[in-house]
C-alpha cells in the first residue's frame, strides 16, 4: 500500500480546498470535499489557531486518515488569554499550567512539572512574564516545589479577569499608536531635511 503524506498547516476549523491544501491534494484523485470536512471536523476546537494537520494517503484505494498535531505553546497562550500580542505581558501560572496540559500528549518531557518548565521556556522567548517574574526564576521555584499545590490541583488557578484583559488590550492599542504616530514623525522630519533640487 503506498502511502504518501501531505503535511499542512491549517487554520482551526476553517480548512478549505484552496491552498495549501487543495494544490496538494489534487494530484493524488482524493475527494478534497471529504478532505476538508474532516480536517474541520478534527480541528474545530482549536477555532483562531493555526494547527498542523497531516493528510495520510493510500494512493491504491483511494483512501485518507487525518492526523491533527498540537497547534504550538504560543498559539495556545493566545488562545487561553485572548490577547495577540503578549510581548511584556504579566501572566498568571494557571495559564502555563492549562496549556503544559494541553500539550502534554505531544511534548517530550516525562512529568507534568517538566511540561511546565518547557511552557515557560516558550514564554520566556516570547517575553512574558509569570507571577511577576521572568519564567526562569518561575522554573527554578517550580523545581523547590513552589507551585506544587497549584500543579496538583490542591489550589485553584488564577487567571486574568476580563477587566484586567480589556486593560492589557487598552495598553497595547496605546503603544501601538504611539509607535505609528513615531512613525509619521520620523518621515515628516525625514522628508523635512531633503534637500530640494
Amino acid at each position: 500500500m503506498p502511502e504518501s503524506i501531505i503535511s499542512v498547516l491549517v487554520d482551526g476549523g476553517k480548512a478549505s480546498a484552496g491552498p495549501p491544501l487543495g494544490p496538494a491534494l489534487g494530484p493524488t484523485g482524493i475527494n478534497v470535499g471529504e478532505v476538508v470536512k474532516e480536517i474541520n471536523e478534527k480541528t474545530k476546537d482549536y477555532a483562531g489557531i493555526q494547527v498542523p494537520v497531516e493528510v495520510i494517503i493510500d494512493s491504491t484505494s483511494k483512501s485518507f486518515k487525518i492526523k491533527v498535531g498540537s497547534p504550538p505553546v504560543s498559539a495556545l497562550i493566545k488562545k487561553e488569554t485572548g490577547l495577540d500580542k503578549l510581548e511584556g505581558v504579566d501572566l498568571p501560572i494557571g495559564y502555563v499550567i492549562k496549556v503544559a496540559e494541553m500539550k502534554r500528549d505531544y511534548m517530550l518531557a516525562k512529568d507534568k512539572k517538566k511540561a511546565i518548565k518547557e511552557v515557560l521556556g516558550t514564554c520566556q522567548s516570547m517575553g512574558l512574564k509569570v507571577d511577576g517574574k521572568p519564567p526562569k526564576d518561575v522554573q527554578k521555584e517550580v523545581d523547590e516545589g513552589k507551585y506544587d499545590a497549584k500543579i496538583e490541583g490542591k489550589e485553584e488557578l488564577t487567571f486574568l479577569s476580563p477587566e484586567e484583559i480589556a486593560k492589557i488590550k487598552e495598553k497595547i492599542a496605546r503603544e501601538a499608536k504611539q509607535r505609528e504616530e513615531k512613525k509619521e514623525e520620523a518621515k515628516e522630519e525625514a522628508a523635512e531635511e531633503t534637500p530640494k533640487k
